[in-house]
């Protein structure tokens, strides 16, 4: 504890800064708790003014007191970029949990039909998720794949973030080799007069696969949902006991 002390009074407080400039909200509070040094420190309103506005680029163009010369709206009781980002954060928080919630009861049998996804990425869109929400609230490894998807989907579609910068978040996180099973039901097509059986088809990928695009012909139905010739899409966590199969036939196709 001592030469911990001795390290603190020696570091000068640009050096200490500089250190924890480098760190996300998270680990900024988890360095605070570790001495009274570092609970003042990180308690620096510049840290959490770059954070807040990196998260939230939309903050950079409010005004922090109301000014009749501007037309940029203010920001109401400020009481400093640490609070504003805490708050904030909550408010994200108690959004993403409603949309789990709505998959969660979308989903009680282990699917989710395309509609009720395609409802909760618009929600996120609606709720003005960025992309670093979606990384700190829905590539969490506890969580369902699906609500993982549906956070992955929306960041490629709705956000347009480069594929490389996805990956590269998905693998930070963790969850990058989760995979999800994707079925859809094809109307069956007209042969001399009758209607053959309605097709069916499904795949298997995981997650840095979808981000690459690697699949296609998934990203395409997913984003259309049930027209035309796709009647029925269902989205659902894998069961392990079908893998072995799946890769079997898919192997045997080839």
């Amino acid at each position: 504890m001592k030469h911990c002390d001795y390290f603190q009074k020696s570091l000068p407080n640009d050096i200490a800064l500089k250190i924890a400039s480098s760190l996300q909200g998270l680990e900024l509070c988890s360095l605070g708790s570790c001495s009274r040094f570092w609970r003042e420190l990180c308690k620096s309103d510049c840290l959490w003014e770059s954070l807040a506005k990196e998260r939230w680029p939309f903050l950079g163009s409010l005004q922090l007191q109301p000014s009749s010369s501007s037309s940029a709206p203010y920001i109401p009781n400020f009481q400093g970029w640490r609070a504003l980002y805490i708050q904030r954060h909550n408010e994200m928080a108690g959004r993403a949990m409603e949309v789990l919630k709505f998959v969660e009861q979308r989903s009680l049998s282990g699917s989710l039909g395309v509609g009720d996804y395609l409802k909760a990425i618009e929600d996120l869109h609606v709720m003005q998720f960025g992309f670093k929400d979606v990384e700190l609230l829905l590539f969490k490894p506890k969580l369902n794949p699906l609500f993982n998807l549906v956070g992955l989907h929306y960041c490629i579609n709705w956000l347009r973030v480069p594929a490389e910068y996805v990956l590269e978040s998905l693998e930070c996180c963790k969850i990058s080799d989760r995979e999800v099973c994707v079925k859809w039901w094809k109307l069956g097509r007209w042969f001399y007069g009758f209607r053959m059986r309605d097709e069916s088809r499904f795949r298997i990928f995981c997650m840095a696969d979808f981000a690459m695009a690697k699949e296609e012909e998934v990203l395409a139905v997913l984003h259309r949902g049930a027209i035309h010739e796709v009647i029925r899409v269902q989205i659902s966590i894998v069961d392990s006991s079908d893998i072995p199969w799946y890769h079997q036939n898919t192997q045997k196709q080839g």
